[in-house]
């Protein structure tokens, strides 16, 4: 069973919503920082929003106020509620995480699991 799989993925015209859930097989779940990153075609992969096992919420300055990144540490499960999205949210998107504190949110490489990803695409 892999340790992360994302789902939700999909096409939505800009101006709408889309909620990704990631459910992990992890022992101790609640002790990973959980993470969303995402990549555009041509473009590195880059880290949108962490969330510590506290609640502790950070997102890059490129999705600040329209999505939203939460966890259920009971049910495994991690979400990103994307709201008025964007054409340039293109991109797959990955679930990572990496026991203990959250690295910065710029940190790409120190993630020991990685889901495969779901591709969600923003038509303008």
């Amino acid at each position: 069973q892999a340790p992360l799989v994302e789902s939700g993925g999909g096409s939505v015209q800009a101006g709408g919503s889309l909620r990704l859930s990631c459910v992990a097989s992890l022992f101790r779940f609640g002790s990973y920082c959980m993470a969303w990153f995402r990549q555009a075609p041509g473009k590195a992969r880059e880290g949108i929003a962490i969330i510590e096992s506290t609640g502790t919420a950070n997102y890059a300055d490129s999705v600040k106020g329209r999505f939203a990144i939460s966890r259920d540490n009971a049910e495994k499960s991690l979400y990103l509620q994307m709201n008025s999205l964007k054409a340039e949210d293109t991109a797959i998107y990955y679930c990572a995480a990496d026991w203990g504190k959250c690295p910065d949110i710029s940190v790409t490489s120190r993630y020991d699991y990685w889901g495969q990803g779901t591709q969600v695409t923003v038509s303008a």
